[in-house]
């Protein structure tokens, strides 16, 4: 399970060295695609296979399935972690995620995030007053 917040540095290439504790989660290999909220998503090779089995369910009729399927796979690129355990971000990605080189990188359980660290700080900022009230289940039976 990934977990935690991490600040590693985009270096002049576009690559990023992923945190040392998400290495064995991620493997050998990664996928990168655009995440929502202007955030990249890193998912393992295996977990990127699972989820994308998952959208193949719904169904091509559905509007939004479609363009789900079209925005998450055709942003996606499958990244092999370097002798230093670098993976390249293409630049295509850091446009949407507005990458700058500093970022944070966090563990949501089954993936991993990217963000530019402004973009997360403000995100963080404005999300943790409704995280302290939410009233309702989000998650059912959870708490």
């Amino acid at each position: 399970m990934l977990l935690g917040t991490h600040t590693p540095k985009l270096d002049e290439k576009g690559r990023v060295i992923l945190p040392a504790k998400f290495r064995d989660d991620l493997g050998a290999g990664v996928v990168i695609t655009r995440g929502q909220d202007r955030c990249l998503y890193v998912f393992s090779t295996e977990e990127f296979e699972r989820v994308h089995e998952r959208i193949r369910e719904a169904p091509l009729s559905n509007k939004q399935a479609r363009d789900f399927l079209r925005m998450f796979l055709s942003g996606a690129s499958a990244e092999k972690p370097d002798s230093q355990n670098r993976i390249t971000v293409p630049p295509a990605l850091r446009t949407y995620a507005g990458l700058g080189r500093e970022l944070v990188v966090t563990g949501v359980g089954a993936h991993a995030e990217i963000w530019d660290a402004e973009a997360w700080n403000a995100y963080a900022e404005s999300n943790e007053e409704t995280y302290a009230e939410m009233e309702q289940e989000v998650i059912p039976g959870l708490f």
